[in-house]
C-alpha cells in the first residue's frame, strides 16, 4: 500500500498527528530512488514505530540547483511507492528541526557521513531529538554485493518489475530507446581505441562424477572445452559488434593464445595491433562448469608490468592514431600493460586532441585502485571497488559516489551494484547536485556474469562517442549488459541484439 504523502504546513496546522509521535525518521532530498537508499530505509525500518521520511521542500533547495532535482510532489511519491515506508512529510515550509520538535520522533536515522560532518540543518534537529529523549543512529544500511530477491516473489514477475523499474527511470530522464537507436543509426562513424589487458577465457563443461574415495575431493569428468577472448579484448569486439571503428591495442606473449585472439577479433571486425612480450604468456583463465555452475577457476598469468621498450611502442602507436580517434577506452585488469606511465600519456593525448577517456579497472582478485584514473571523461567501478579505494566501508552509496567522483575528478561515473544495476552519475553541470539515476539488472537469473561490466564498458563508451547523452548510453549500456550475462561465455553483443531485447520485452509488458 502507498504510504501517506503530507506536508508540513498541513501537519502544523492539524490536530490529526499525534499518531506519528514517536516514529522513526528518516531524511533526506531523494532526488531519484537507488538501492543505496533501500538499504537506508531497510535499516530504520528494523526499529518500532511508523517509518517517516522527511524529504527537503523545494524552497528547502538552494535555488541554484533547483532545476537540477525534481519536484517535491514527485520526489515525495517516489518514496511513498516503497512498502516498508509509512509516511512522507515534505518539509515545504521549514528546515528538519521543525518536524522534530512536532512529533518528537523516537529514533532519527542519519546516514553515516552526517557523523562526521553535520549541516546546521541537520544538527539543529539532531540537538533537539536529544533534548525530548529520542535516540539518533548513524547507518547508511548494510552492504550487500548480491541480492535475495527471488526468496520473496517468482522469476517472471521480478523480471517485470525491473523491466517496469527500467521503464520507469528512462521516463525520469526523459530517454526513448527509439531515439537512442536513431542517433546510433544516424551518426557518423566513429573510431575508438581500446587498450589494455588481453585475457583468454577457457570454459570447461564437466559432468559429476562423485566424490573421490581416497580424499574429499568432488570429482568430474571433461565434457568440452570452449576458448572465448577476454579481458580488455572481448570489450574492443563489444564496440566493434555495436556498430563503431575499433582499434585495440595490447601486449601478449608469443604463444598460440596470442594468435587466437588476434584471429577471433578480425573476425569481430577489429583492428587488432598486439605487441608481444616473450617474457609474459598472454593471460589464459580456465573455468571448469557443471551445466551453468562455476566449480572454481585455474589462472596461469604474470603480473609484472610491461617493459620501457614496450611502453615506448605503445606510445608511439598511440601518437600516429590519435588524430582519427574520438575516444579512448582503458580495461585495465592490473596484469600489467596500464602503467602510470602510459596512463600520463593518455592524459597529455587526451588534453592536445580533446578526446574523451573511459576507464574501468577490475580488481576482483589483483591489487588495484580506480584512483590511478584521474580526469577521465568516464570511469565505471563497482561499489567493492570504490569502497576499496577510498577505504570507506560504512558510508552510504551516496556519499562514497561523490567522494569518488572529486577524488579523481571524472565528468561521469557508473557505479555498478552487481545484481542491483547501477547508477549512473553526470557531474557536468555546476552545483552541488549531481544528475543521476538508478538503471536495473534486466537479466534476473544471469547464466555467466563475468563479462557484464565489459559490455557495460563498451556500450557507454560507443553511446557517448556517438552523440547519446550519459543517461541515454546508460539504458542502452543496461540492455547490452543484460544480454551479455544470458549466455555462457563472452560474446560480443550486436546492436540488432539490443533491439530484438527491447522488442522482446516490451511487447511482453504490453500484453500484461
Amino acid at each position: 500500500m502507498t504510504a501517506q504523502v503530507l506536508s508540513l504546513s498541513e501537519l502544523s496546522s492539524s490536530e490529526d498527528w499525534t499518531h506519528l509521535f514517536g516514529a522513526v525518521l528518516c531524511f533526506g532530498h531523494f532526488n531519484t530512488i537507488h538501492p543505496g537508499h533501500v538499504r537506508y530505509f531497510r535499516t530504520a525500518n528494523q526499529y518500532d514505530g511508523p517509518l517517516i521520511v522527511a524529504i527537503d521542500g523545494d524552497r528547502q533547495i538552494p535555488e541554484e540547483e533547483r532545476n537540477r532535482i525534481f519536484p517535491e510532489s514527485d520526489r515525495a511519491h517516489a518514496v511513498a511507492a516503497l512498502d516498508m515506508i509509512d509516511h512522507v512529510v515534505i518539509l515545504n515550509t521549514g528546515p528538519l528541526i521543525d518536524l522534530v520538535k512536532l512529533i518528537k520522533p523516537a529514533v532519527l536515522v542519519l546516514g553515516k557521513e552526517f557523523e562526521r560532518a553535520c549541516p546546521s540543518n541537520v544538527s539543529q534537529a539532531v540537538s533537539e531529538v536529544g533534548l525530548h529523549g529520542g535516540t539518533v543512529l548513524f547507518d547508511a544500511g548494510e552492504t550487500h554485493y548480491a541480492n535475495a530477491q527471488l526468496f520473496h516473489t517468482t522469476l517472471s514477475d521480478l523480471e517485470e518489475a525491473r523491466w517496469h523499474a527500467f521503464q520507469s527511470a528512462q521516463k525520469a530522464q526523459n530517454v526513448l530507446l527509439t531515439d537512442v537507436f536513431s542517433i546510433l543509426s544516424q551518426s557518423t562513424p566513429t573510431r575508438i581505441l581500446v587498450i589494455g589487458d588481453t585475457i583468454v577465457d577457457r570454459y570447461v563443461a564437466c559432468d559429476p562424477v562423485g566424490m573421490s574415495n581416497e580424499a574429499p575431493v568432488v570429482v568430474v569428468k571433461e565434457l568440452e572445452t570452449q576458448d572465448y577472448v577476454g579481458g580488455a579484448s572481448i570489450v574492443a569486439a563489444h564496440v566493434a559488434a555495436l556498430g563503431v571503428q575499433c582499434t585495440y591495442l595490447s601486449v601478449t606473449g608469443s604463444d598460440d593464445r596470442a594468435k587466437f585472439v588476434s584471429s577471433s577479433l578480425i573476425d569481430f571486425g577489429v583492428d587488432a595491433q598486439l605487441l608481444i612480450d616473450a617474457s609474459r604468456p598472454t593471460t589464459f583463465k580456465i573455468r571448469y562448469m557443471v551445466d551453468n555452475q562455476k566449480l572454481f577457476r585455474v589462472s596461469r598469468l604474470k603480473e609484472h608490468s610491461i617493459s620501457t621498450e614496450l611502453e615506448d611502442q605503445l606510445i608511439k602507436q598511440i601518437t600516429q592514431m590519435a588524430p582519427t580517434l574520438h575516444g579512448i577506452l582503458v580495461s585495465d585488469f592490473v596484469y600489467g600493460v596500464i602503467t602510470p606511465r602510459i596512463i600520463d600519456f593518455l592524459l597529455t593525448v587526451s588534453r592536445e586532441h580533446c578526446i574523451p577517456l573511459f576507464g574501468d579497472l577490475q580488481c576482483s582478485s589483483q591489487v588495484g585502485s580506480i584512483t590511478k584514473f584521474q580526469d577521465f571523461y568516464l570511469i565505471c567501478p563497482t561499489e567493492r571497488e570504490a569502497r576499496i579505494a577510498l577505504s570507506n566501508r560504512d558510508d552510504g552509496v551516496e556519499y562514497v559516489a561523490n567522494l569518488l567522483l572529486e577524488d579523481t575528478r571524472s565528468t561521469n561515473m557508473v557505479l555498478k551494484l552487481g545484481a542491483e544495476g547501477f547508477i549512473a552519475y553526470s557531474d557536468e553541470g555546476e552545483g552541488e547536485l549531481l544528475q543521476r539515476q538508478h538503471f536495473p539488472a534486466l537479466t534476473v537469473n544471469p547464466v555467466d556474469v563475468a563479462g557484464a561490466g565489459d559490455a557495460l564498458l563498451a556500450a557507454m563508451s560507443v553511446g557517448l562517442t556517438q552523440g547519446l547523452s550519459l543517461m541515454q548510453a546508460s539504458a542502452l549500456a543496461c540492455c547490452v549488459s543484460a544480454i551479455a550475462v544470458q549466455t555462457v561465455g563472452n560474446r560480443p553483443v550486436r546492436l540488432d541484439q539490443v533491439k530484438e531485447f527491447v522488442y522482446q520485452r516490451q511487447r511482453f509488458t504490453d500484453a500484461v
